[in-house]
């Protein structure tokens, strides 16, 4: 995400190999969007378009607990698939495989299967918003086995795995590069496609006041709201709508806050954890308090804000945010993570303690 992203891993691991030349069958469009005036990603793009048309079956899968941007991406190209003919199926790589409450409204959940529902050697594997190898989680091996594995992303970390990539960093979401996609397919927006898009462009960027924000996302987002969706019911099930126990989670959260002024250079730190035990106390999943880092990072005293959530087998999931003067995606880099400049994240099987020295370690302006 250019405004938000998921907690990224490792990026260590087998590669599928270079971008495929495979000669593109019959005249393809050539329509305007990311990047289309690099005629190296024009080729990939053209590239991609064939591959899908020769495909009978598609797997489309985004990262381990996915977001509003990677389900929804995912969603939409599956509906949009469907509709041309192919069989589709959407997963992603968790067990438990749990679709977040905020986005139980999001259509074409019918279309998800379980990790170990996509076949061990996929036709041709979509991948979405996945920033390193180690997103895929349990998919990995699988999406390794495609012949054709396509990339589809907007984190600058991402190493650029697969057969073929179509990853555009000054893209604000990856819901923008899947509206382009749908565009070469020759499809046009329904209301469920333009639900699944607008919530993965407006979770990515924040409900459009993250800097990646450009006219051309108002105007994709003009386009979407013209089929007649709800935005506002959207908004409110993505940001306003939470349990009772969240609050009380967030209490102790906030309880638990640390400001280090001294940290990043001296233009301060402030962060929090999220102990497992006050999930399970209050019956919160970790990603019901993915939104908690829009809270901690308020203080005007604070350049950066790190929040830890702690899964049940003790592993700490990161999220991590600068206002613009640190570089949080090269600190996350040094965890195992990545990112965006302004907004990576992480995973990590230390203590508390020691994660966040490391990372108020690896904390640099940016030059």
């Amino acid at each position: 995400m250019a405004g938000e992203p998921a907690a990224a891993g490792s990026t260590a691991g087998p590669t599928t190999g270079a971008s495929s030349t495979t000669t593109v069958e019959g005249a393809l469009a050539v329509l305007p969007g990311p990047r289309a005036e690099e005629s190296g990603f024009e080729l990939v793009w053209q590239q991609v378009v064939a591959e899908i048309g020769r495909a009978r079956s598609i797997d489309l899968i985004c990262h381990i607990c996915p977001d509003g941007d990677a389900l929804g991406s995912a969603l939409a190209a599956a509906l949009a698939l469907r509709g041309l003919g192919h069989e589709v199926r959407v997963s992603f790589g968790d067990d438990p495989q749990i679709v977040p409450e905020s986005l139980a409204f999001l259509p074409g959940q019918e279309l998800i299967v379980p990790a170990s529902e996509v076949p061990d050697t996929p036709e041709l594997v979509l991948c979405f918003d996945v920033a390193a190898q180690s997103r895929l989680g349990l998919l990995h091996d699988k999406a390794f086995a495609a012949p054709v594995l396509v990339v589809i992303d907007h984190h600058a970390s991402n190493p650029g795995f697969g057969t073929h990539q179509l990853i555009d960093p000054t893209a604000p979401a990856t819901a923008v590069l899947v509206d382009e996609l749908l565009r070469r397919l020759g499809v046009e927006l329904d209301q469920p496609l333009a639900t699944c898009l607008y919530t993965g462009v407006a979770t990515d960027t924040g409900s459009f006041k993250y800097r990646a924000t450009t006219p051309a996302t108002h105007e994709l987002a003009g386009r979407l709201l013209a089929t007649g969706i709800r935005h506002d019911l959207i908004s409110r099930q993505l940001w306003d709508t939470s349990s009772f126990g969240y609050l009380k989670v967030l209490a102790r959260a906030l309880d638990r806050a640390v400001y280090e002024p001294d940290a990043a250079g001296g233009l301060g730190l402030v962060w929090t954890w999220v102990p497992y035990q006050d999930l399970a106390l209050f019956s919160v999943t970790v990603e019901e308090i993915e939104g908690l880092i829009d809270i901690v990072r308020r203080p005007a005293e604070a350049e950066v804000a790190l929040v830890l959530k702690q899964d049940p087998d003790g592993t700490l999931r990161g999220s991590s945010r600068s206002k613009g003067a640190v570089d949080v995606a090269a600190a996350c880099a040094g965890l195992g993570g990545g990112g965006h400049t302004f907004a990576a994240g992480f995973s990590a099987r230390e203590d508390v303690e020691t994660v966040v020295g490391r990372f108020r370690a690896a904390l640099r302006p940016v030059s």
